[in-house]
């Protein structure tokens, strides 16, 4: 996969540099220290990938990826401010850096890009862990963690103890992203399997009540109860 590094600071060029060595699939082809520096870049080096710097002088990396050529290159944003992650992902990027960048947190990005590049069959691997922007910051959930998923109109409202936080996405749509032991008990919610404490008899027409470790109670809906039961298993 060929790579461009785009950053006016030569320093944080170098680092990125640095910190991508260890992956062979990944070749730097080239470096830019300006956003019309980048776009010339990506027009002759057609790189499959950019890491892109935000703030800059002249064109900001918001610019860059709105500007990019087709086929478009994967862009994973790299920038000290949180406050542009809803705008970068409106703008379609793969990931959102924060410097100082940690590894771990730039080998799940290298992943997803490689995850990309493969070919159109190979499935993607679900998503292990969440970016959610909310009030000018972005926080990383681990979907372990999650509890359960409340749907409002074309907003889910993920519950991880007392916490809540609202994402932009379809209820659907964010659990065909998720790993496995996510399971729909409502059109409007679904839980984490691994965060049930029991299901309870709700009414008289099969309705039922998911109680989980939190506390937390959820309503299932007999047209998916009798399979919530069935994958929670006997007992």
């Amino acid at each position: 996969m060929r790579v461009l590094i785009v950053d006016d600071e030569p320093l944080a060029r170098a680092k990125l540099r640095r910190m991508l060595a260890p992956w062979p699939a990944l070749e730097v082809v080239g470096e830019a220290g300006d956003g019309v520096q980048a776009l010339q870049l990506c027009a002759t080096l057609a790189p499959d990938a950019v890491f892109l710097d935000v703030q800059m002088p002249g064109c900001s990396g918001l610019d860059v990826a709105a500007s990019l050529p087709d086929p478009a290159p994967a862009v994973v944003f790299v920038t000290a401010f949180d406050r542009y992650a809803l705008q970068a992902f409106d703008a379609a990027a793969l990931d959102y850096l924060l410097k100082p960048v940690e590894p771990e947190r730039l080998a799940r990005a290298v992943q997803r890009l490689l995850e990309r590049d493969r070919p159109a069959a190979a499935p993607a691997l679900p998503a292990q862990q969440l970016l959610i922007a909310d009030r000018g910051r972005v926080h990383v959930v681990d979907c372990a963690q999650i509890d359960w998923l409340e749907a409002a109109d074309n907003y889910v409202a993920v519950h991880v103890g007392a916490r809540e936080w609202l994402m932009r996405r379809p209820l659907a749509a964010l659990l065909a992203d998720l790993p496995s032991h996510f399971a729909r008990v409502h059109r409007s919610a679904a839980v984490n399997l691994h965060r049930v404490a029991h299901v309870l008899p709700r009414g008289g027409k099969g309705d039922a009540l998911v109680v989980l470790r939190s506390g937390a109670e959820v309503p299932c809906s007999r047209a998916w109860r009798a399979a919530l039961v069935a994958r929670l298993g006997p007992g």
